[in-house]
């Protein structure tokens, strides 16, 4: 079985800054890698389109899921690991710029667009 790859166009105050992509991990945690491959992909007429990353910590990007850019003990066990950053760890890396001491960004970062590859 291979793992779908998905991927979001990333943009900061409407303006596009580039696309980032992550391999599902449909092979060991299957419903929680198809449910965002389906809100990646808007199929049930909803998704991650037009979302915004409304925390952004140095270390750590959060929407309703994590990029996790550092070492993170503190969730082991807590959370589901679903899936893996294929590209654009650059893009990753700028959008925590926009972040602070308590989350708050300092510019509207948003999934402009996303889907499946």
């Amino acid at each position: 079985m291979v793992n779908p790859t998905v991927f979001f166009d990333i943009s900061i105050d409407g303006e596009p800054l580039d696309h980032v992509s992550f391999e599902l991990f449909v092979d060991k945690v299957p419903k929680t890698a198809e449910n965002s491959r389906a809100l990646s992909t808007g199929e049930k007429g909803f998704g991650y389109k037009g979302s915004c990353f409304h925390r952004l910590f140095w270390d750590l990007c959060a929407r309703v899921f994590l990029i996790c850019t550092g070492k993170t003990e503190w969730l082991a066990g807590k959370h589901v690991v679903f899936c893996q950053l294929k590209e654009g760890m650059d893009i990753v890396t700028a959008m925590e710029h926009f972040g602070s001491r308590n989350g708050k960004t300092s510019k509207k970062i948003a999934i402009a667009d996303c889907g499946q590859l």
